[in-house]
């Protein structure tokens, strides 16, 4: 069979989350909830803080960022997979498949490193609450806020220039639902050795990096909140780390599961359940 080239007539077959038509109605109808609601809801969140100027503070803030990157996260790869399931099409093109693996990359890195942010936000409202004003200056909201944003387009755009040089050939079905950068990379017939050393790489920029600093904070947050003498206080302090500690523990579970785990334990199953998760 000869190579297929990287033209605009070049296809890729998302095989979706089942392999069983008869399932494809019950799926359709479960994520078509699943993303009204998660679509209302982050809407609904940035229009309440921004809205209500009680909310005007750093932690809404950052949490408005954080809706905003969840809804363009779900946008990107909902949508599509709905069409594809309502007019029994599983095709989407070359360039669409870029562009989709380019946002789904752009959006995920920003949540990565916004969570972080919000980690430094909780230990600085705990540990320092008498300088939080001062250090969580409107400034360097502002730069913790739109840091990850800039970033994230650079190393996204470094991904798709990286695999934009490769050349696929051979069978073109993805087992997942929508683009992602491994899956591609298997489908390859060239040498994708440096495109799996950038993914490593960002891995540990994007994944370990933040990571590694949401458990220091919370050292501290924790080792703070002991020392708090009431039981009232220490309840009222944790009540406000609860949802954040959360959201990172599915957040980086399933990332370090999908981009750092080895190939050998990992199957197109178990990268189809952590995406959605």
């Amino acid at each position: 069979m000869e190579p297929r080239n990287q033209t605009s007539a070049f296809e890729f077959i998302l095989l979706g989350l089942s392999e069983y038509p008869e399932q494809e109605t019950l799926l359709f109808a479960l994520f078509l909830c699943m993303y009204v609601v998660m679509a209302m809801g982050n809407l609904l969140i940035i229009l309440a803080i921004s809205s209500d100027s009680h909310l005007h503070t750093p932690m809404y803030f950052f949490l408005a960022n954080l809706s905003l990157v969840d809804f363009g996260l779900a946008t990107n790869t909902v949508p599509k997979m709905l069409v594809n399931i309502q007019m029994k099409s599983k095709s989407i093109s070359y360039q669409c498949c870029l562009t989709q693996m380019y946002f789904f990359h752009f959006f995920g890195i920003i949540d990565s490193v916004l969570i972080a942010v919000m980690a430094y936000d909780r230990y600085v409202a705990i540990c320092h609450p008498l300088h939080y004003t001062t250090i969580m200056s409107p400034r360097l909201c502002g730069l913790l806020a739109g840091g990850p944003w800039v970033f994230s387009y650079f190393i996204s755009l470094t991904h798709i220039l990286l695999m934009v040089r490769l050349v696929f050939c051979g069978s073109n079905k993805i087992p997942h639902y929508f683009c992602d950068l491994t899956p591609l990379l298997r489908l390859s017939c060239t040498d994708t050795s440096v495109n799996k050393i950038f993914v490593l790489i960002v891995a540990g920029l994007v994944i370990a990096t933040p990571f590694i600093c949401i458990l220091a904070s919370y050292v501290r947050i924790i080792v703070a909140i002991i020392k708090v003498p009431s039981a009232g206080g220490r309840k009222k302090a944790f009540s406000t780390c609860s949802s954040h500690l959360s959201v990172v523990a599915l957040l980086y579970g399933t990332t370090i599961g999908v981009y750092l785990c080895p190939s050998s334990v990992r199957t197109a199953v178990k990268e189809k359940a952590s995406a959605i998760m």
